[in-house]
C-alpha cells in the first residue's frame, strides 16, 4: 500500500497534469483548432479532475432493446419500482442505524466505507475495482435508458467518465418528455437504475455459490488444494521445495481436501502440540550425531552442529535402568524420521520398550510443518508458521488439464466478490433520497404517486420532498465523513 499522502500526490499530480495539457492543447497556434474539432467530433470533455465521452451511437441499441416484449418489461420495471422504494426506505434506517452504532460503546459499525486504491485497495486488485464499477455504472444507466424508451422518452446520448479515480456512466434523457409522464411511468425509469445493481448482486451471487459446478468440467474439487502463488525468496520457495501449481493434500498428516481444511490443519499446527513420531530406540542411536547442548541463536538449547540443513534436533523420554523417565536428545535427519508413525507420548507407538516417541526441539515459536504433494516428495518446513501461511496462496480449484490457468476461478471469485460489494454499495447509495442522486427522483415521483390524494395542495408535497430530501442528505454527508474520519484519522 502507499502512503495516503504519497497517493493523493500522484492522483493530483496525474489530473494537473492532463488539466494542462488539453489547456495547452486547445492554445496551440497550429493545432489547437483541429484538438478541439476532434473533441467535439468524438464527445470527449477534459475538466478539473474529470474525462467524460458523450455519444448517440448507443440510442438504436437501446431503442431496440427497450421495445422488445413490452408486457414483459413492464413486469420486470414495476418490479424494480418495488425494489427502489423498498431500498430508499432501508437505506435511511441503515444510515440511521449506522450512526447510532458509531456513537455508541460498542463495537464500532460502519456501512459506508470509501475505496481508495493505494489506501484501502490493493493496487494488485485495482483492475477489479475499475471493471467492476464501470460494469456496475454502465448496466445501472443501460436500466435508465431502456426504462425510459419503454415509457415513450427519448433518450438523447449516452456517456462514460472518469471522476478522479472513480469512473462512471450516465444517460440523458428528453426532460420535458420525462416531466411529462406519470408518476408510476417516473418511477419505472428513475428505479430501473438501481434495480439493475440489484441483479447484478443476485448474478454475483448464484455465481459464486454455483462456481464448483459451472467449472466442474474443468476443475476438480475437494481433492485437495493447489498453490496459486508462493512468494519467491520465501523459505519454502524453490526447486525443492513448494512452486505455483503444486498440489498439496494434507499438512503434518491433518487430510487437505479444501481451503477450509487448509485453515483449520494451518490452526492445529499453530495452537496445538506439534506430533511426535515412533522411532525404533536401535535405529535412531544409530542416525544420531549429536554434540553436547548448547545456547544456540536466540538463547534456546540445541543437539546440532549445523553443519547440515536436514538435520533436527529431537528431544525424547526414555526409561532409565531404574525406571526413571530421562530426558535425552538426538539429532537425526528429519525426513526419515517424519516417515514414521505419530505419536504424543511413548504409550502410544508399539514395542514401547523398543521405540520411543520423539519430538522436535524446537522453540514456541518454531514449528515443523510436513507439506504432503499429491507429486514428487513431501516438503518439509522448519519455522515460523504464520510466515509459511503469508508465502503461500491456495485454491480449491485444481485444473484437469495442464493448459488451464490455475488462478482462473479465484480471478473469477474475487470479481464475484467485488461484483456484489461494489454494485450493491451503488444501489444503497443511489437509493438514498439524497440530491443529486436517484433518490431525489424516486422520492419526488413516490410523492407525486402516494400523496397525492392525501396532500392535494401541492406546495405542501414539496415542502415534505425538501424536508426529507434535506435529512437524507444531512444523513448520507454525516455517515461519509465519519468513515472518511474512521479511514484516515483512526
Amino acid at each position: 500500500m502507499l502512503p495516503t499522502s504519497a497517493w493523493l500526490a500522484l492522483v493530483t499530480g496525474f489530473w494537473s497534469l492532463l488539466y494542462l495539457l488539453d489547456a495547452y492543447a486547445k492554445t496551440h497556434k497550429r493545432y489547437g483548432l483541429r484538438y478541439c474539432e476532434f473533441q467535439d467530433r468524438n464527445g470527449i470533455q477534459v475538466t478539473v479532475a474529470q474525462v467524460r465521452w458523450y455519444s448517440t451511437c448507443l440510442n438504436r441499441v437501446f431503442l431496440k432493446v427497450g421495445q422488445w416484449k413490452p408486457a414483459l418489461t413492464r413486469v420486470w420495471f414495476t418490479a424494480g419500482v418495488w425494489f427502489g422504494i423498498a431500498a430508499m426506505l432501508s437505506s435511511i434506517a441503515l444510515l440511521i442505524w449506522t450512526l447510532i452504532k458509531s456513537f455508541s460503546v460498542e463495537k464500532k459499525e460502519r456501512v459506508l466505507t470509501p475505496v481508495m486504491p493505494g489506501v484501502n485497495l490493493p493496487l494488485n486488485q485495482i483492475v477489479y475495482y475499475f471493471a467492476v464499477l464501470f460494469i456496475s455504472g454502465v448496466f445501472h444507466e443501460f436500466g435508465h435508458a431502456m426504462a425510459a424508451v419503454r415509457e415513450q422518452v427519448r433518450v438523447n446520448g449516452f456517456g462514460i467518465f472518469l471522476l478522479a479515480i472513480y469512473p462512471g456512466a450516465f444517460v440523458d434523457l428528453h426532460t420535458d418528455q420525462l416531466n411529462a409522464v406519470s408518476p408510476i411511468r417516473q418511477l419505472r425509469i428513475y428505479c430501473a437504475g438501481i434495480w439493475h445493481n440489484f441483479v447484478l448482486v443476485l448474478a454475483g451471487i448464484f455465481v459464486m455459490l454455483t462456481l464448483p459446478a459451472l467449472l466442474s468440467p474443468l476443475y476438480v474439487t475437494g481433492s485437495g488444494v493447489v498453490l496459486t502463488d508462493v512468494i519467491k525468496n520465501s523459505p519454502v520457495f524453490g526447486k525443492h521445495g513448494l512452486q505455483s501449481g503444486d498440489f498439496v493434500n494434507a499438512l503434518n498428516g491433518c487430510p487437505v481436501n479444501s481451503i477450509e481444511d487448509w485453515s483449520r490443519c494451518m490452526g492445529a499446527i499453530v495452537y496445538y502440540p506439534p506430533p511426535g513420531y515412533c522411532m525404533p530406540v536401535g535405529k535412531l542411536q544409530q542416525m544420531s550425531h549429536t554434540v553436547p547442548l548448547y545456547v544456540g541463536y536466540g538463547g534456546h538449547l540445541e543437539c546440532c552442529n549445523n553443519t547440515s540443513a536436514s538435520d533436527l534436533c529431537f528431544s525424547y523420554e526414555i526409561v532409565s535402568d531404574s525406571e526413571n523417565q530421562e530426558k535425552s536428545h538426538s539429532c537425526v535427519e528429519a525426513r526419515p524420521v517424519t516417515e514414521q508413525p505419530r505419536c504424543q507420548k511413548n504409550s502410544d507407538c508399539l514395542a514401547a520398550r523398543r521405540t520411543v516417541c520423539i519430538h522436535p526441539f524446537l522453540d514456541k515459536n518454531t514449528k515443523l510443518i510436513k507439506i504432503m504433494k499429491s507429486r514428487g516428495k513431501s516438503v518439509l518446513y522448519v519455522g515460523d508458521p504464520y510466515l509459511f501461511g503469508h508465502s503461500v496462496s491456495v485454491s480449491n480449484y485444481i485444473p484437469k488439464y495442464s493448459y488451464l490457468p490455475i488462478s482462473l476461478p479465484d480471478i473469477i471469485d474475487l470479481f464475484c466478490r467485488y461484483l456484489i460489494s461494489l454494485s450493491g454499495a451503488l444501489a444503497i447509495l443511489n437509493a438514498v433520497p439524497c440530491f443529486a442522486l436517484d433518490g431525489q427522483y424516486i422520492l419526488t415521483a413516490f410523492i407525486e404517486f402516494s400523496l397525492k390524494t392525501v396532500l392535494p395542495n401541492r406546495e405542501d408535497r414539496e415542502s415534505v420532498q425538501s424536508l426529507t430530501l434535506i435529512f437524507g442528505t444531512i444523513l448520507l454527508a454525516a455517515n461519509i465523513l465519519l468513515a472518511l474520519y474512521t479511514l484516515f484519522v483512526s
